[in-house]
């Protein structure tokens, strides 16, 4: 009638207590460290933040070869590649380095080695980042290394449209920027004339 074993009986009849649920919150349970293994104060899993899609690129406002639409633009380029690309670049780096340090680097680049495209590229790849601007008509090494003056040109006439006054800098667009915002919507008016 009993059996001769009791622990087979206690087997026999015994449901094993279900394994402990925990929230899925990406952290192993079985951690040593004990900050990941207290799960207690994880009620629910904890969403995350949101990713964020990158944005389509979007084109140029102006072509590569609208070199004449800033003509006065186009004249100091081509005559003078350092000024334009010195005011482009302290623009892209945000004022961190001057347009007189980028131009001059850029004019030695090119009196030693010829290629200054080879620097100047890299200021393309890096507005082209800053603005999702599309890669084109070709790669930034192949734009500035067959056509350097109207890739320059380009680039200056894209900050123009973006509300750069290239010939203040970064530092003077930002303190014009700064003054509008403290005048607001709320700009003196001045009357006209003296009445008696």
């Amino acid at each position: 009638m009993y059996s001769a074993d009791p622990k087979s009986t206690y087997e026999k009849y015994t449901v094993p207590a279900p394994a402990p649920e925990y929230p899925s919150t990406g952290i192993p349970v079985t951690s040593s460290n004990s900050y990941y293994s207290d799960t207690s104060s994880y009620n629910q899993a904890q969403p995350g933040p949101l990713p964020l899609r990158p944005r389509a690129p979007v084109p140029w406002s102006t072509g590569l070869c609208d070199c004449f639409s800033d003509v006065r633009n186009c004249c100091i380029t081509c005559w003078c590649p350092c000024i334009t690309f010195g005011q482009i670049a302290e623009i892209v780096d945000k004022g961190s380095t001057s347009c007189g340090a980028s131009g001059a680097l850029y004019t030695l680049i090119a009196c030693v080695t010829g290629c200054a495209c080879f620097y100047s590229c890299f200021y393309r790849s890096k507005m082209r980042q800053q603005y999702t601007l599309e890669e084109s008509p070709c790669g930034d090494c192949l734009t500035h290394c067959f056509c350097e003056s109207c890739a320059l040109c380009q680039e200056y006439r894209e900050l123009q449209s973006r509300g750069f006054n290239m010939e203040i800098g970064w530092h003077g667009n930002v303190e014009e920027r700064n003054r509008e915002v403290a005048m607001g919507p709320m700009a003196p008016t001045v009357e006209g004339g003296m009445t008696r």
